[in-house]
């Protein structure tokens, strides 16, 4: 801890202990498995589609290749929450410093973000080729899909850095143990004291923003007076904008409104929305997009091994008897 101000007992900690589902106090060992278990999931179900996008050059494709680039999004998302959620489960590994806590909670935010903004690319992308599938390939270039990309970057550290700025300029002295398993903002802003609500309103402005525009760039992407063609096309990517706003939006008013529930209901709601949109993503474009479906299941054929025939051998009264 640092801080100490003229004599006083007010004290700013400057390390934290995590502390994931404190509810269940010693029993926290035995999450460790399951939760592995799904990391190893997500890592392997989003790196095979990842890779059958990557190897085939039939793929190599706008559309294709933003999925491939979500999906190593999720695993970058994965890997970012999982990882310390387990040491969280620790009583020896568990503790990290407040720089630590923040460089996490921007790479949380900003791969939620940018997620959000490369389902906002794909959205326009496939707004261009059902509005103007003539003038597609004119249109979606690879230079005009790297400069998206690069705007969502840009957009996304620039949505996500004042959060944290604001995070690092607070004074945390109600305690050093955050009851969650990741340094995220709301957990964190529990423990600090004096005003902090330019913070929560940055904090919900920030989700607010962001799935705005993505519902907005749904519903102009499903318009267009060729609702079912949309419906068909980009079925898998509104399903997918579903998953991340509801888990996402459902978890941050529960966050906000329901002060009632137990610690553990708001972790439990954390990692529905940090990790859903992770292990659904794959799934959904592996089983919905065609193209990548058919790829993967010719990978997982067996190829049928022919069984060499053998020459039927004449019957003894059939060979010839010697002269």
């Amino acid at each position: 801890m640092s801080g100490w101000t003229n004599g006083s007992s007010t004290v700013s900690y400057t390390s934290f202990l995590l502390l994931g589902f404190p509810g269940l106090q010693e029993s926290r060992a035995l999450l460790v498995l399951p939760f592995l278990s799904l990391y190893l999931v997500i890592v392997s179900a989003n790196a095979l589609v990842t890779r059958t996008v990557v190897a085939q050059r039939s793929l190599h494709q706008p559309m294709y290749l933003l999925i491939a680039l979500l999906l190593a999004v999720n695993i970058c998302a994965a890997t970012t929450v999982v990882p310390a959620m387990l040491f969280s489960f620790s009583t020896r590994f568990n503790r990290n410093s407040l720089a630590r806590c923040l460089v996490q909670m921007f790479c949380i935010y900003f791969l939620i973000v940018f997620d959000c903004n490369i389902l906002l690319v794909m959205a326009l992308d496939r707004y261009v080729a059902i509005c103007y599938p003539l003038r597609y390939p004119q249109i979606v270039t690879s230079r005009l899909l790297a400069g998206l990309l690069g705007v969502a970057a840009a957009r996304g550290t620039c949505i996500v850095a004042p959060v944290v700025a604001l995070a690092s300029r607070v004074r945390f002295c109600r305690s050093d143990v955050i009851h969650h398993f990741a340094c995220e903002h709301m957990a964190l802003m529990t423990l600090s004291c004096g005003d902090i609500s330019l913070n929560k309103t940055v904090g919900l402005a920030v989700h607010g923003a962001s799935y705005a525009r993505i519902i907005q760039a749904a519903l102009r992407m499903a318009s267009a007076g060729a609702r079912s063609k949309a419906l068909d096309t980009c079925g898998s990517h509104l399903l997918v904008i579903f998953t991340v706003y509801s888990s996402t939006m459902s978890s941050s008013i529960v966050y906000r409104v329901a002060r009632t529930a137990s610690q553990d209901v708001h972790n439990l709601l954390s990692a529905f929305y940090l990790l859903l949109p992770c292990l659904v993503n794959p799934l959904i474009y592996g089983a919905r997009t065609k193209e990548i479906r058919q790829h993967l299941a010719t990978l997982f054929q067996r190829p049928q091994q022919q069984v060499p025939s053998k020459k039927p051998q004449p019957l003894a009264s059939q060979r010839e008897l010697p002269a």
